[in-house]
């Protein structure tokens, strides 16, 4: 019987296949996260604005990507054109129609770098000036 312990091409092999796995690139199999938006969550407004931005912590996959703004009777307000910024893929964006005073849900969905569906959302308010 022989013993892998006491083996030195075991060892051998074994130390070779670690040093290789120190090697190879890291991944990063973790779910993309909301770091940023514009407006911020749950912010009051003065002003409406134009463009809502989102920013998340890793890049996002350009299928599969959503961003919706609802008003609170719940119809949509954004102009459904959700765009990936060219050189920053962690950047989501779209315009909005006019905004008058009231609160607004913003919902979003990604697709992580690690193939997973991210979904969420946040609110922010304008007032009256």
């Amino acid at each position: 019987m022989t013993h892998y312990k006491n083996n030195k091409n075991f060892r051998v092999a074994v130390c070779f296949a670690v040093f290789l796995t120190m090697l190879l690139p890291a991944q990063s199999w973790a779910h993309a996260i909301l770091v940023r938006s514009q407006p911020a969550k749950e912010v009051e407004l003065t002003e409406a604005p134009k463009q809502i931005d989102v920013w998340f912590d890793d890049k996002v996959g350009s299928e599969f990507m959503a961003l919706a703004v609802i008003d609170s009777t719940g119809k949509r307000v954004d102009n459904k054109d959700v765009a990936q910024e060219t050189f920053n893929p962690a950047h989501l964006y779209c315009t909005v129609q006019p905004l008058p005073p009231g609160v607004y849900t913003v919902r979003y969905r990604v697709v992580s770098i690690d193939t997973h569906i991210v979904t969420g959302k946040f609110q922010f308010t304008i007032k009256a000036p």
